[in-house]
């Protein structure tokens, strides 16, 4: 799984976001990786959470191709990463 140093850095919560969303996209569109839709909802709903617009909009476009299972398990694992960050 991805770290990102940064997030914990003291940076903006904005630049944080933005960075989320790319993570999110990543996942979502399999570049450098394999296409994790799991993964991508869960970056995408930090994001969204951190404040990103555009990914609240993404995150609700992905889910209408995910299985009810399998979002539940992005929004389980995104509540944990919250935790822990």
């Amino acid at each position: 799984m991805a770290r990102f140093e940064v997030l914990e850095a003291g940076i903006g919560s904005s630049a944080q976001a933005d960075v989320l969303f790319e993570l999110g996209m990543m996942y979502a569109t399999g570049r450098d990786c394999d296409v994790d839709l799991v993964a991508a909802h869960k970056w995408l709903n930090i994001a969204a959470i951190k404040g990103s617009d555009r990914a609240a909009t993404m995150r609700a476009e992905l889910a209408q191709t995910m299985s009810k299972m399998d979002i539940a398990r992005a929004l389980r694992e995104a509540r944990e990463w919250m935790t822990v960050h």
